[in-house]
């Protein structure tokens, strides 16, 4: 297969490491392999390697002066191999013919980057500003050339699952979310990448994405097998808590972000109780958060409030913690509504640092009089009763229960009349 064989990893080093053509002859032969690369001249490729070594890297002299050349000097400081060359920038029949002709598709460069993790890495981005007719036609063909690198590489046999030897261990899933580069999970995916692969913090693609609110590339992923409830081992956080604290975030608030994210997940089977090491659940860091879009979804998915972390927290005591959340009194009714028993202190017994405020001294004493102040069996069974069924679920429970007492069930408002 062409003129160069398979080698291992050392002797492809080695090879590497070997120094270029020397001399004007050598510096020439570089420049006209590049030049036939770039301008795929398949003919050309081919006549020019039975004198330069399919892998042996290009060294472009800062000294050449055509047109292709000018875009940069990087090839005088930093060697690349002919199959990088073409796969960096598109050019898809120069990639197929270094293919044929025994260029080695898993060959790194200094940064630990396979051919795949280049073509992943030179990706064009689909501009989001307003161009010309002329442009967007001129992108969509570029966008067109990268697709057929990927799926060249892809049907010649490349490591699809190789990930980049560095401190990071992206695989191709990670860099391509990573970087915005959505049409190419998919061809990876039906490839035979591994959705679920971690990369060095133990994060899935799915992770990754979920914590960037991108939610075309987790629809992808979890359509391509992801698994929505993975946690990760180090923190176990799962890609709803990553979400939800993506979207609690400053950002998140302003830019109205991840609800649609956030309901993505818990479509597709996301364990909304799932706890992570500290014991803290999605619901635990949206109340801290305090935003109310948020937090009504969670509970919309029968999120339960009174689930405790390790260290005896609940969500309403997390939610008390800040004093813009305390002036929220719509949303702290909706969060008592759903509370049974109301715990207010954390297992050393210290209050949430927002209602210790002077201007909350009266809401505080009334908390701390309800917390000590057991329900009424009745008013107990209808707090389960929600918490079983929920808002999702009123209609079912109409056919259930008689009318007044469905109606009861729902209109109890227990301790949230406190806040009103």
């Amino acid at each position: 297969m062409g003129n160069v064989g398979k080698k291992t990893s050392r002797q492809l080093a080695a090879h590497r490491a070997r120094p270029p053509d020397e001399g004007a002859a050598g510096a020439a032969l570089h420049t006209q392999l590049y030049e036939a690369i770039m301008r795929e001249d398949c003919s050309a490729i081919r006549a020019l390697l039975q004198s330069h070594p399919v892998n042996r890297p290009l060294t472009i002299p800062a000294s050449s002066t055509s047109s292709g050349m000018r875009r940069t000097q990087l090839f005088q400081m930093q060697p690349t191999v002919p199959i990088h060359l073409a796969a960096e920038n598109h050019k898809a029949q120069s990639l197929h013919c270094l293919l044929e002709h025994g260029a080695d598709p898993e060959v790194r460069d200094t940064r630990g980057l396979t051919t795949l993790h280049l073509t992943l890495l030179h990706w064009p981005v689909t501009s989001t500003v307003r161009t010309k007719p002329g442009n967007r036609i001129q992108m969509a063909d570029i966008q067109k050339d990268a697709v057929t690198c990927l799926r060249i590489l892809c049907e010649h046999g490349v490591q699809v699952d190789a990930q980049v030897d560095n401190r990071h261990k992206y695989s191709s899933l990670h860099l391509a979310i990573r970087y915005a580069t959505y049409p190419v999970l998919s061809i990876l995916a039906q490839n035979g990448a591994q959705v679920n692969v971690p990369d060095e913090s133990s994060m899935t693609p799915l992770h990754v994405a979920a914590g960037i609110l991108n939610e075309e590339m987790m629809a992808t992923l979890i359509a391509c097998g992801a698994n929505v409830n993975c946690s990760v081992p180090s923190t176990g956080n799962t890609a709803l808590k990553l979400a939800v604290c993506a979207a609690s975030s400053k950002a998140g608030h302003v830019l109205d972000a991840g609800l649609s994210c956030i309901r993505l997940l818990l479509r597709h089977g996301a364990k909304v109780n799932a706890q992570d090491h500290n014991g803290q659940t999605a619901i635990h860091e949206a109340c801290f958060a305090g935003r109310q879009a948020v937090i009504s979804l969670l509970l919309e998915f029968e999120a339960d409030v009174n689930i405790l972390t390790r260290n005896g927290e609940s969500p309403i005591h997390m939610y008390l913690q800040r004093s813009p959340n305390v002036r929220n009194r719509a949303l702290l009714a909706k969060l008592l509504y759903h509370s049974y028993p109301l715990r207010l202190t954390n297992d050393q017994g210290i209050l949430p640092a927002g209602i210790t405020l002077p201007e909350f001294h009266s809401l505080r004493e009334s908390l701390i009089k309800l917390s000590r102040k057991p329900l009424s069996l009745e008013d107990i069974c209808k707090r389960n009763v929600r918490n079983i069924y929920g808002e999702r679920h009123k209609q079912y429970v109409k056919h259930l229960l008689p009318g007044k007492m469905c109606s009861a069930v729902y209109a109890s408002y227990d301790l949230a009349c406190l806040v009103k």
